[in-house]
């Protein structure tokens, strides 16, 4: 698979009323995202509350999006799992259903404590993926695995035969350049931080993995546009809003509890969050509403002209 350029969404799952995975929603999932120009999709992750979805789920929604996907855009399933034969599992069923690349997360309750003891995970995992890319997931914030990425690549390099890249939910910069630079720019650097791109593209980044691509692509399509065309004054004028948008989202519902509700407020409902996630409270909802509203949100995804 070649380098993953653009923004590739990272997926809700939706859910009904009483907490069961709601797969007749995600065609129109896929039809929205795919009327944003979105690249692809990164299924099961954090945004998707994979962690919380049984193994039988989680394969049911990666087929669901999967299917509704081909043809239209790329498609990385993470399967990442405390239980290694399940996380095998979830990988091998990826892989059959012709998936472009498999993803993972660390263990997080027996944290690998060295890169050569996280290696002797995704060497299991990334190997049942055959030739199929695989990513890793990092994440440390939520994994508390805080390696070094670019030391990473150099040892993985040598026991994952199939190491496509990473994809870097992480805030260090310095480190995201090294990565990209490594081994003459060898690995595919996906970034997960959406209120920090353009410093990742500066960096040379050309593929992002995010949440908010979900409800505000084309904020981010426009700062792109800027960027390339060397304009940086309005990409960065288009970072500031997504930065003013992620701090609304943490302000108000506590960050990336408040990203489901946003889906209904654009008319792509994605039901409740799954326990231990907890959706916020009625008014705060509203608040939401009436607060993006000032700030000029539903003109910014619009596509109309902006000042």
């Amino acid at each position: 698979m070649d380098k993953v350029t653009g923004l590739v969404a990272a997926t809700f799952t939706p859910l009904r009323a009483d907490g069961q995975v709601d797969l007749e929603r995600i065609p129109g999932l896929v039809s929205h995202l795919h009327g944003w120009d979105i690249a692809g999709l990164y299924i099961n992750g954090t945004t998707g509350e994979g962690m919380a979805l049984s193994v039988e789920e989680r394969m049911a929604t990666a087929e669901a999006y999967h299917k509704a996907a081909q043809g239209k855009m790329k498609t990385l399933i993470q399967v990442g799992h405390e239980n290694v034969p399940d996380a095998v599992a979830l990988t091998k069923h990826a892989v059959s259903l012709g998936v472009d690349a498999v993803s993972a997360t660390p263990p997080v309750y027996f944290k690998p404590s060295t890169i050569e003891h996280l290696l002797d995970y995704l060497e299991v995992v990334a190997g049942a993926a055959g030739n199929v890319p695989f990513y890793y997931y990092h994440i440390p914030a939520m994994t508390g695995v805080a390696i070094d990425a670019c030391a990473f690549l150099e040892e993985a390099a040598k026991r994952l035969p199939n190491l496509a890249g990473v994809k870097y939910s992480h805030m260090d910069l310095a480190t995201l350049q090294a990565c990209v630079e490594h081994d003459s720019g060898r690995f595919d650097m996906l970034f997960g931080v959406d209120e920090m791109l353009l410093g990742a593209m500066a960096m040379g980044c050309r593929g992002a993995v995010g949440s908010t691509y979900n409800f505000a692509a084309p904020l981010y399509h426009r700062m792109i546009a800027a960027f390339e065309s060397g304009d940086l004054e309005t990409a960065r004028l288009w970072q500031g809003r997504s930065i003013e948008l992620v701090r609304l989202l943490g302000e108000l519902c506590g960050g990336r509890l408040g990203l489901k509700p946003l889906m209904g407020l654009i008319g792509q409902d994605c039901g409740p969050h799954r326990l231990p996630n907890r959706d916020p409270q009625r008014g705060c909802v509203e608040e939401l509403r009436v607060r993006l509203e000032a700030l000029g949100f539903y003109q910014w995804i619009s596509g109309e002209p902006c000042d």
